[in-house]
């Protein structure tokens, strides 16, 4: 594991590719072997731990997008010592929220993060599993900027970019970070 270039390789061969799934032609890119195997999960993590203790890229917060991004950024803010705020599908939070809809395939959906989940001027590393097409990242980003925070990166483990969500959100003006990509794979 001496350079980024082996850590996305090793990380990549732990990531299940699941064909056909949850429609014919889609290959699904299933994380969860590497949240399984205590070795690789710390691997993973602390390629995300080591980048954001950086001063000029550390957060003042972590937000984790439902659902899998919870299970990274908890450990993220953790490590890093600051605190960390969840993100949520619409009608799971049960205090006073911003909310913010956007448009999927098929439909649209709705996330939510309480008002007092950051203050204006925190600096916020948002995090996800995986971007597809940058919907819930980008609405997440909204929300966070709603309340004044200021959004210093997303990142997550896997980018599809044949799906066009990271150059959606990078043509945004979002900085992204991700640990693998499957780019003609």
């Amino acid at each position: 594991m001496q350079t980024s270039t082996s850590v996305n390789d090793y990380l990549r061969d732990h990531i299940r590719t699941v064909p056909d799934w949850p429609a014919p032609g889609v290959q699904f890119r299933d994380i969860t072997p590497l949240l399984q195997d205590p070795k690789v999960f710390r691997i993973m993590t602390d390629a995300f731990v080591h980048r954001y203790m950086d001063p000029k890229l550390r957060p003042d917060v972590v937000a984790g997008l439902d659902a899998r991004g919870f299970i990274l950024g908890a450990v993220i803010a953790h490590e890093l010592n600051v605190g960390f705020v969840p993100i949520r599908k619409k009608g799971k939070l049960p205090f006073t929220t911003v909310e913010e809809t956007y448009e999927l395939e098929y439909g649209s959906a709705t996330v939510e993060l309480h008002t007092d989940a950051v203050k204006s001027g925190d600096r916020v590393l948002l995090i996800d599993d995986l971007i597809a097409t940058g919907g819930t990242m980008m609405a997440g980003k909204k929300l966070l900027e709603k309340l004044g925070a200021t959004v210093v990166e997303g990142a997550a483990i896997v980018d599809l970019p044949e799906l066009g969500g990271s150059k959606h959100l990078k043509d945004s003006g979002l900085p992204l970070f991700t640990l693998v990509d499957f780019a003609g794979h």
